[in-house]
């Protein structure tokens, strides 16, 4: 009988964690329990037969971080630690159970009770195997392409093993889970497929999904098995979350909280020992009708015996109800957004940037806005600490102004310093305060003298932001949303590529973007073809260079800027101030005309805050 066939009837008690566990046992609590696959192997197996013990029917592989990028590894040696996390799992399930379990005391020769087959030598017909996928970390560095090739390595490698099924663990949105199972059952149709994902108390990923709503999306996916809910919270918010949900029908629902939340102890995180409320929660949550029942971190065989203990004997109780209705607040009216419906309307959209101070003194910056604010700019923006150098935050500049001009402000927000956490305070407090237009960038890196004392986050890069933020619009802001733009890097690459990363963008909610300097016939004519390959609003980026010296720099130290020779011939080293910037503004005005058809606005980057300029280029 597969595990389908079994699930139809009756539910099933799964493993509890393998990395807390094994990393207390071996007393090392930053052990890297995948390596221990090949390195401490009995211990492993070990691991699998206690929890079979202990009453789990559905194991698996010790390989939730088997990544390359997680083991620091080749693919030779990731491929020997899975092939070695299948063999120790298959081993486990075979090893032979006749006899009394001295922990539990039940009789499991000759027949079992649950399934009625013989278990003297042979694997337990009664213990399914799945291989065990957890999320591979993204970076800024890491292409999409990239990360879903391992991923789908670390597949094959399973049903090469002839396993049950796969389940993805932990994740925090379906991104790459629909087309992973897609593949899978492209392969194997009878392996069993199964995604869970990981909340906090509050029922959110760290995708910003709420619970209900990935569980509707992933309901959609029809190669899923069963989905579901594991890690982030202990039983007690697990069961009060669980208890909230209407669960999809036509799915089998797996449920699996950690024992609790655990407390620093020198430098091991320690969980309490309470597998008996852990187990009276896990029972409140089975009668909800879950299908699959397990423990996550901190929890221990003790765990699984005790969950294993209070259902037995109990009847099948089945799910009622489908997923409710989450889209309830989309049916309100949604405010308009001033500056997306200007950009609509076929003005030239005139966009600002100016650079906040280095320090506390923001009299120059709020004298500056004032300026641009009477020469009719449509919105300023902020860089986000630009180069990697600490300027004044660029959200809190931009709610500054925006309170002191009454201008739309627009702040960028990069990868670079802040994790999930932080990002989503931030977006939280920028929306607080009325900012609606943000550009979503991945940032500079830290400049490489300040290294050693700064370490750059990038958790994720600007498209995964941007998903995020597209599902804080969804979640949080659905009756005025945020609207975002991304930076357009027009000369990175070929054409189609750069309207390739463009596409990402839009798919992931971007609605403009933002262009970098443009100086060259050759440019503008990228600009144009890139207009015509996507159906999209671009500010084309204007910088009047303001002298030879700063000319010479954008040009022979900003590689993604390109700078033509004949632009730098146009300035002399002993031009005057007033001299050059009149070939600034000159040289803008020209660039400007050769963009005229195809700009949807203008987004003037204007050195060190020279806000004259702009009656030199405008007026």
């Amino acid at each position: 009988m597969n595990l389908k066939e079994y699930l139809k009837e009756h539910q099933v008690i799964m493993d509890g964690s393998m990395g807390t566990y094994y990393c207390s046992i071996v007393n090392q609590p930053d052990a890297v329990p995948e390596l221990a696959n090949l390195s401490n192997p009995a211990v492993i197996k070990q691991i699998h037969i206690d929890y079979i013990k202990a009453g789990a029917h559905l194991i698996r592989t010790n390989t939730f971080a088997a990544s390359c990028e997680m083991l620091h590894c080749g693919e030779e040696e990731q491929k020997k630690i899975v092939k070695a996390a299948c063999q120790l799992a298959k081993e486990a399930a075979n090893t032979d159970r006749v006899g009394q379990n001295e922990k539990t005391g039940t009789d499991v020769e000759g027949q079992n009770a649950k399934t009625g087959t013989d278990v003297e030598g042979q694997r337990h017909e009664g213990v399914w195997i799945l291989g065990d996928i957890g999320p591979i970390p993204e970076t800024a560095e890491l292409e999409e392409e990239a990360v879903l090739a391992e991923y789908k390595k670390l597949c094959d490698l399973f049903i090469e093993e002839g396993l049950d099924g796969i389940h993805f663990e932990t994740f925090s949105s379906p991104h790459y889970i629909e087309e992973l199972a897609a593949y899978i059952k492209g392969i194997r149709p009878d392996m069993f497929v199964m995604a869970s994902f990981c909340v906090n108390k509050n029922g959110f990923t760290a995708s910003g999904i709420r619970a209900a709503r990935i569980l509707e999306k992933v309901a959609q996916i029809e190669e899923i098995d069963a989905c579901g809910l594991n890690c982030g919270v202990g039983s007690g918010h697990m069961q009060l979350l669980a208890k909230r949900i209407s669960f999809p029908a036509g799915k089998y629902i797996y449920i699996s909280p950690n024992a609790g939340y655990p407390e620093q102890l020198q430098n091991r995180m320690v969980f309490m020992d309470n597998a008996r409320y852990f187990a009276e929660n896990m029972k409140l949550i089975a009668d909800l009708g879950i299908d699959l029942l397990g423990g996550c971190c901190g929890t221990t065989p003790e765990y699984i015996r005790a969950l294993s203990q209070k259902l037995s004997g109990q009847e099948r109780r089945k799910r009622q109800g489908t997923i409710s209705n989450m889209t309830e607040s989309n049916t309100k009216p949604v405010r308009e957004n001033e500056f997306y419906q200007l950009l609509k309307s076929g003005k030239k959209v005139i966009a600002v940037e100016l650079d906040p101070p280095f320090d506390a003194n923001i009299d120059q910056i709020m004298e500056c806005a004032h300026v641009v604010k009477a020469k009719g700019a449509d919105v300023i923006t902020f860089a986000d600490s630009p180069l990697g150098r600490s300027r004044v935050d660029s959200v809190l500049m931009g709610i500054k102004i925006a309170e002191e001009t009454g201008l739309t402000v627009m702040p960028h927000i990069c990868c670079r310093d802040r994790n999930m956490i932080s990002m989503r305070s931030v977006l939280l407090g920028a929306y607080i305060h009325g900012i609606r237009n943000l550009l979503l960038v991945t940032g500079d890196p830290v400049p490489g003298e300040s290294r050693v004392s700064t370490t750059a986050v990038f958790d994720y890069n600007s498209v995964q932001l941007m998903d995020y933020v597209k599902e804080m619009n969804v979640e949080h802001f659905s009756a005025e949303p945020i609207y975002y733009g991304g930076a357009l890097n027009h000369g990175r690459g070929t054409v189609e590529k750069v309207v390739e990363r463009m596409k990402r963008k839009i798919d992931a909610g971007a609605r403009f973007f933002l262009t970098q300097p443009i100086y060259s016939q050759e440019d503008a004519e990228r600009i144009r073809q890139i207009k015509e390959r996507v159906d999209t609003k671009i500010l084309c980026g204007i910088m009047p260079l303001v002298s030879y010296r700063n000319a010479s720099f954008i040009k022979n130290e900003m590689g993604q800027i390109h700078v033509p020779d004949e632009i730098i011939a146009r300035y002399q080293p002993d031009m005057s101030r007033e001299e050059a910037e009149q070939v600034g503004a000159m040289i803008a005005k020209e660039v400007m005309q050769m963009l005229d058809s195809v700009a949807d606005g203008y987004y003037f980057m204007l050195p060190f805050n020279r806000v004259s300029l702009m009656d030199k280029i405008l007026g």
